[in-house]
């Protein structure tokens, strides 16, 4: 317990219920953290610290009268800022939104609450979650612990880039082409985001609507599947929502690999988009990984990861441009330079090329559902490359898009990316699962199996010589 801030959440809740660590102890360490830290990482936009440590000491309270209110109780997280928290500004990191206050929570955000969670503040994102990183607005990008001359990923930048750095155990970010898995693959943490309608957008923030999700990041996969589970249900206010299965998806964790057919998507990182040698290294490392703890491992073949990348395009600039379009015409100078490039580009898109968009969705759902029948998961590439320096935009604009995310956005299948090793200079190498539609349960077990067999959960970025 001398090292609080590497507790897991699931271990934090864990010692709260049986009193041997308490949540204002926890919440006083981690702010105490935040303090010395985030000055150098810039994770958070608002740090609610007085409404911090009052629900800290209600926990405790809580605790004292023998009252548990879920499986997060008096555990800290951090919300990415195009997420609504009551009494707090929802900003998106723009200009354009400074004075907006939400005045309730989002559904994910009650639903964390429910079960005893701690809201610490607001995280940085890429503005509207599609501009960045940027130096041209009201708050700073955040940094990727790891190095913090490189980006973190995005747009759930704070949130990668605080768990990553111990800041907290877990976090809520958004996924419309990868926005979670992006950060988890940079930062070297576990991101998920489940499939289409598990978990309700209401009180987030729109950047596209058919592709939006809403998913956890925390430093192992129990601790993604526990926040999963918290945040899940069906809410009948999200037009997008649906009734998922019942029980948890936690509940195979320690099952293992074997007898899992995973499908190699070899193609997307070998011939559709080269990947970088370290990281084309360490997928194939991965499924031998895999193949020897026990899973049958094969090669398959989906449409050309650039067909999915081009659909993805257009659906996401089409709909971000139907939310955005009155602030375009009326402020585009509070946006900041490269959120307005990548936002005009709906503008020139027509109704048609959307139809056609949609239609070729649904062949390439329909392949990928084929490809399922076969196996009961997928092993591709997350990001092709490790992060860049963030102040290199060259650099960002050309590897930002060199990755295979956006498939299973496209799709709604359920998607997780992990660390699968470190690159020559020291920055995180990725992985990602793909799943079948409503099977989080086999996809955490086997993000959980591979976790177990390579630790790389366990190492963390040295960060105690920048405070």
């Amino acid at each position: 317990m001398s090292e609080l801030h590497w507790l897991s959440a699931a271990d934090a809740a864990a010692a709260m219920r049986e009193r041997r660590l308490s949540p204002v102890e926890l919440t006083q360490a981690l702010l105490d953290r935040i303090d010395r830290l985030d000055p150098h990482l810039n994770a958070f936009i608002r740090l609610d610290r007085e409404r911090a440590l009052e629900a800290a000491r209600v926990a405790e309270r809580e605790i004292m009268g023998g009252r548990m209110r879920g499986p997060l109780h008096g555990v800290p997280v951090g919300i990415k800022d195009i997420i609504d928290v009551a009494g707090l500004p929802t900003t998106c990191h723009s200009r354009i939104r400074l004075d907006h206050v939400a005045t309730e929570d989002a559904v994910a955000v009650t639903r964390l609450r429910e079960a005893g969670a701690i809201i610490l503040g607001k995280l940085s994102t890429h503005e509207f979650a599609i501009g960045g990183p940027c130096f041209d607005l009201p708050f700073p990008p955040a940094r990727n612990p790891w190095n913090r001359d490189h980006h973190p990923g995005g747009s759930s930048s704070g949130s990668g880039a605080g768990v990553a750095a111990g800041l907290f155990p877990l976090a809520l970010g958004s996924d419309t082409g990868g926005s979670v898995r992006n950060p988890a693959s940079c930062c070297g943490i576990v991101g998920i985001k489940a499939t289409y309608g598990l978990v309700s957008r209401r009180g987030i923030f729109p950047l596209a609507f058919s592709l939006d999700h809403v998913g956890p990041l925390a430093r192992t996969v129990a601790d993604c599947a526990l926040a999963l589970d918290v945040i899940s249900g069906h809410d009948l206010a999200d037009p997008g929502s649906r009734p998922g299965p019942k029980g948890s998806v936690a509940s195979d964790l320690g099952m293992g690999l074997r007898g899992l057919r995973i499908g190699y998507v070899r193609h997307f990182h070998e011939q559709d988009m080269p990947a970088d040698p370290e990281m084309a290294a360490a997928l194939d490392e991965a499924a031998r990984l895999l193949a020897a703890e026990g899973a049958e491992v094969r090669t398959v073949t989906l449409p050309d990861l650039n067909l999915f990348s081009a659909v993805n395009r257009v659906l996401l600039q089409s709909e971000a441009w139907a939310v955005h379009a009155t602030w375009l015409r009326e402020r585009p100078g509070d946006y900041a330079q490269l959120t307005r490039r990548r936002l005009l580009a709906g503008a020139f898109l027509n109704a048609g090329e959307y139809v056609d968009a949609m239609r070729l969705r649904r062949r390439l759902i329909a392949a990928v559902e084929d490809v399922f029948r076969e196996v009961d998961l997928l092993l591709t590439a997350s990001a092709m490359d490790p992060p860049c320096r963030i102040d290199d935009a060259e650099a960002i604009a050309r590897t930002y898009p060199r990755q295979a995310r956006t498939p299973f956005n496209t799709t709604g299948h359920p998607a997780l990316s992990m660390m699968a090793g470190r690159a020559k200079n020291g920055l995180p190498l990725a992985l990602q699962f793909a799943g079948r539609y409503w099977d989080e349960k086999t996809l955490l077990r086997a993000a959980s199996g591979y976790e177990r067999a390579t630790q790389w959960h366990e190492l963390h970025p040295e960060l105690e010589s920048i405070a």
